[in-house]
């Protein structure tokens, strides 16, 4: 380099000079994880887990409080699940549960689709929206089933009827909010591609509201499963051929304590499968799929 050019390069600066380290002087940059830690990042296991140390707490108490027919042990519940089941009448019991649930929980989405695509295409749909959720949201199912039996009768009919409106206010709410949620940007590019009416619902309202209507979807089914036992537990409603409610009611009668437990532990386990299985699974190949949600 000449005398000129060296004159003209700014003097350096060794304040500002760092020296190149050696990697191996650094640290552990990548460890393997131990057996505990993997075994810790499984949320199956860790669930599984907690289950197992209510199962140990339920045991301990009753026997503690060494009264069956107030409270039975983890241990005779389950031998009066496996013996119920095995007899066929608590698995009867649940299919019949169920059947009606699957047709009540299908025919209010469906309604509640109808009634939510109507209120955002129309203000008077809104209107309506809005003033029904009002005034009917806030009724428990439940209190429309003497109404429900008066009308329809003993049997399925009237138990779908009270599922249906357990089912579509929540999912209506939900829905209608994830629509009015959908920013601006996504509305225009929806529009400058030519979409609208229901078009525009399925392809760009719905896929950008969807973990509101998905969270729509675990609150109606939710109420649904729980207003159906309220039901056949109160009400009876087709007795011999009711359901896991009916099943419940019937022993608390004769007293079969475990039995009871054994009914009320199926609802659980229902209830366990079907958000741990169902809507897990919906969410992986969705909201998560699409990185709506962590």
């Amino acid at each position: 380099m000449s005398a000129e050019r060296a004159a003209v390069l700014p003097p350096a600066r060794p304040e500002f000079e760092r020296a190149i380290l050696d990697a191996r002087n650094v640290g552990e940059i990548e460890r393997p994880l131990s057996l505990w830690e993997r075994l810790g990042n499984i949320t199956a296991l860790r669930r599984a887990l907690l289950l197992v140390v209510l199962a140990a707490i339920w045991q301990l108490y009753a026997a503690w409080l060494d009264n069956p027919l107030v409270f039975p042990t983890f241990a005779d519940t389950v031998r009066a699940l496996v013996t119920s089941f095995a007899s066929g009448e608590l698995l009867w019991r649940t299919l019949t549960s169920l059947k009606v649930l699957v047709m009540g929980y299908a025919a209010g989405v469906a309604a509640a689709a109808l009634l939510t695509g109507f209120a955002v295409s129309t203000r008077i749909g809104t209107d309506l929206l809005s003033s029904l959720t009002a005034m009917f949201n806030p009724l428990p199912a439940i209190a429309l089933l003497p109404l429900a039996l008066l009308w329809l009768g003993l049997g399925n009919p009237s138990l779908i009827f009270v599922l249906v409106h357990s089912v579509l206010w929540p999912v209506s709410l939900n829905t209608h909010s994830g629509f009015l949620a959908v920013s601006q940007t996504l509305r225009m590019a929806g529009h400058n591609y030519g979409l609208g009416g229901l078009g525009f619902v399925r392809r760009i309202l719905v896929p950008a509201a969807f973990p509101a209507i998905l969270t729509g979807l675990k609150i109606g089914w939710a109420f649904a499963w729980r207003t159906l036992i309220a039901a056949e537990l109160v009400f009876g409603v087709s007795s011999s051929s009711g359901g896991l409610g009916w099943f419940i009611y019937q022993n608390k009668n004769e007293l079969e304590t475990a039995n009871v437990f054994a009914g009320l532990f199926t609802v659980i386990m229902i209830g366990l499968l079907v958000e741990s299985v169902v809507f897990r699974a919906i969410e992986k190949g969705t909201v998560r799929k699409w990185g709506m949600q962590q």
